[in-house]
């Protein structure tokens, strides 16, 4: 039986602290079933109090059953003068009502002496106080020793005390943080090894990568003995970043034999790595380890040559085992499989050995040459299948439509749209202003639609981004539209590319309309009959 490490994702934490990285409640919220639903451990979901999206997310978490991951609530020890009880910020924790709280302390002499100008032993009693104030409510506590390696350098018996004051006080984890990322491996290894000898609670390792080091030291600390490892999503974070779960949990599980996830989820790490960057509208890392689209990627030559004979000859890993696929630069050999995975996650079957099974292929490869990503719009993918197989739906049809804006000379602003579409043989046209060309479009749309299907009513548009993808044209670029629509807590993803972004809009926001209709196995409506029920 392989020995377990708990998991521990602090993307939408630590990771939000990374420069461009920024996510709405509601993007922390979609990550976090993703995670769970992935096979992580803890997952930190910010600071309560500090923020109001930070106390959006845990509102919403409240309501939400997590099948495995445990929500963590991230926070500082009392400060100096306040008593536990009295402290706005441990309230704050304990108001979160996660299941476990991460709670930071001081172990380096010189942050205790210059930031918090106390005594060295004014700061044990902080960290002890706040841990036993925290466990009486019940709370598993993940106490990170921040600057733990830094301090240890400097005074290791200083840095064990604040340890051992946080276990007498009853925290669950020890974690030890290279909070400022300059820590060698070697030295690792030799400071987690001397630490185990002088506590007895469990360790953990929360690395930073501004030496590049961030996984190896993490992998280094695990074989030293910590069982508790830290990081986020494809590395984001502060400064350099954070250790990069997409590389430890394979590296771990794959390679150094111990268990992190369920095995069957491996495969879907390329996938929720994709996901994590679409949502922070971050263009994903081609080079990254394991899940960059280069990372199993041949050109020409002897590589080629030999990896189609063998795949062990040119490739770590085989590449499925994390959802990756193979890429010959010079004529591409994969892309069914692709296919059928990405078909088989999202709920349906598809046999890649049919006919339409080589068009799909091609099409896919095509739209993903022209821009499209399909990982955060699933329900985009999902019609692009179906259009093959002759079962996609047929709602309703676009007969033209018209977006005008105006700006006067005291700069107000007015956007309208008018939109033809027919429904079976009937012609509705609307018009609709917005807060802007999109939101008229939108409006008019659904102003449409509504005619035929009331339902429309139920849904909501939640998020709209969008990413310029030739960045060198300027301002005729090429752009990508990602949109995610919701009803009752249950949301989907669609995408438009083209150069206009009205266009792309629309591509967009009208799949999010055919998926919801498609689920809710609409049919049209009369005008009479809606009439007669009053819903006109």
């Amino acid at each position: 039986m392989p020995k377990s490490i708990q998991i521990f994702d602090t993307t939408l934490r630590d990771g939000t602290q990374g420069e461009k990285v920024s996510f709405s409640a509601e993007d922390k919220f979609r990550i976090a079933k993703r995670l769970d639903e992935f096979g992580i451990d803890y997952i930190e979901g910010g600071w309560p109090g500090s923020n109001p999206k930070d106390m959006a997310f845990f509102e919403r978490a409240k309501s939400h059953y997590f099948q495995h991951a445990k929500i963590v609530a991230f926070g500082s020890t009392c400060r100096s003068g306040n008593r536990p009880e009295e402290d706005p910020n441990l309230r704050a924790l304990i108001q979160a009502e996660t299941p476990a709280v991460s709670l930071f302390g001081k172990t380096w002499l010189l942050h205790v002496t210059d930031a918090l100008k106390i005594s060295p032993e004014k700061n044990l009693k902080i960290i002890a106080g706040s841990i036993k104030y925290l466990k009486q409510h019940s709370k598993e506590i993940i106490y990170d020793a921040e600057h733990f390696f830094d301090g240890y350098k400097d005074n290791p018996e200083y840095a064990v005390k604040t340890l051992l004051a946080a276990q007498e006080a009853g925290a669950d984890v020890l974690v030890l943080c290279d909070t400022n990322g300059g820590t060698l491996t070697h030295e690792i290894t030799t400071i987690v090894k001397e630490v185990k000898q002088a506590v007895q609670a469990p360790l953990g390792i929360h690395s930073h990568n501004d030496s590049e080091l961030a996984v190896a030291n993490a992998l280094a600390a695990v074989e030293a003995g910590a069982v508790h490892v830290q990081g986020t999503i494809n590395g984001y974070g502060e400064r350099c970043g954070n250790a990069n779960l997409c590389s430890i949990i394979p590296n771990l599980q794959l390679k150094m034999g111990y268990s992190c996830i369920p095995e069957e989820n491996m495969a879907g790490l390329s996938t929720l790595s994709k996901f994590v960057s679409e949502l922070g509208n971050l263009i994903p890392d081609n080079k990254q380890p394991y899940v960059g689209k280069s990372a199993f990627a041949h050109k020409g030559g002897i590589h080629v040559s030999a990896v189609i004979k063998n795949e062990q000859t040119y490739e770590h890993i085989k590449p499925e085992q994390v959802g990756n696929s193979r890429r010959v630069l010079v004529s591409d050999l994969s892309g069914k499989s692709n296919v059928t995975y990405k078909s088989e996650e999202l709920g349906f079957e598809f046999d890649k050995s049919s006919e339409q099974s080589s068009e799909i292929v091609q099409e896919l490869k095509k739209l993903e040459n022209e821009g499209y990503q399909f990982e955060a719009a699933e329900a985009s993918f999902e019609l692009l299948v179906k259009q093959f197989t002759n079962s996609a739906p047929d709602f309703f049809k676009l007969e033209g439509f018209r977006v005008i804006m105006e700006r006067n000379g005291s700069g107000e602003s007015r956007s309208e749209a008018t939109i033809k579409v027919r429904v079976n043989d009937q012609i509705e046209l609307s018009a609709a202003e917005g807060n802007g060309p999109v939101h008229a479009l939108d409006a008019a749309l659904r102003r449409a639609l509504c005619e035929f299907y009331p339902e429309i009513s139920s849904m909501q548009l939640q998020d709209y981004k969008v990413r310029v993808l030739n960045e060198k044209d300027g301002t005729g670029a090429k752009v990508r539209v990602l949109i995610d629509s919701a009803k009752d807590g249950s949301s989907w993803g669609t995408v438009g590319v083209s150069e206009n972004i009205i266009d792309a809009s629309w591509k967009a926001l009208s799949e999010g309309i055919i998926y919801f209709l498609m689920n809710q196995n609409s049919k049209p409506k009369k005008k009479a009959e809606l009439a007669e029920t009053g819903q006109t």
